[in-house]
């Protein structure tokens, strides 16, 4: 037997409410459905569990979720018009045999840690 897929990731939140607004109309994750303090969203067949209610959430504890995306610096315009601050601006991460890998880094309202990211050929 070997692992190999991912069915969920859950990320602790301490508003559903705005987690869920900033995952689904923000950035455009389609909502799966919604129990109580957890919202989910599909993220290309992968969950994403939002776990609310929490008093306090600590961030930026070494996870980091990157979305593969296509024109990042496209995608990158869009969420800064819709109000996502980026750490800073698409930019080329790596040179590998096949490709370029671009990243953006950016934070969700609770601190955690997100990033774009595009395997330019």
């Amino acid at each position: 037997m070997t692992l190999s897929i991912l069915g969920q990731i859950a990320l602790p939140v301490t508003s559903t409410d705005r987690a869920e607004q900033f995952y689904g109309d923000t950035l455009g994750l389609p909502k799966l459905f919604r129990y109580g303090d957890l919202a989910f969203f599909n993220c290309g067949g992968v969950r994403l569990m939002l776990d609310g209610g929490r008093d306090k959430v600590d961030a930026g504890t070494g996870v980091c979720h990157y979305f593969k995306v296509e024109h990042i610096d496209t995608v990158a315009a869009t969420l800064q018009a819709r109000g996502v601050a980026f750490e800073r601006e698409p930019h080329l991460v790596a040179k590998m045999p096949d490709h370029a890998l671009w990243m953006a880094f950016f934070r969700d309202p609770d601190g955690h840690l997100l990033a774009l990211m595009e395997e330019k050929r």
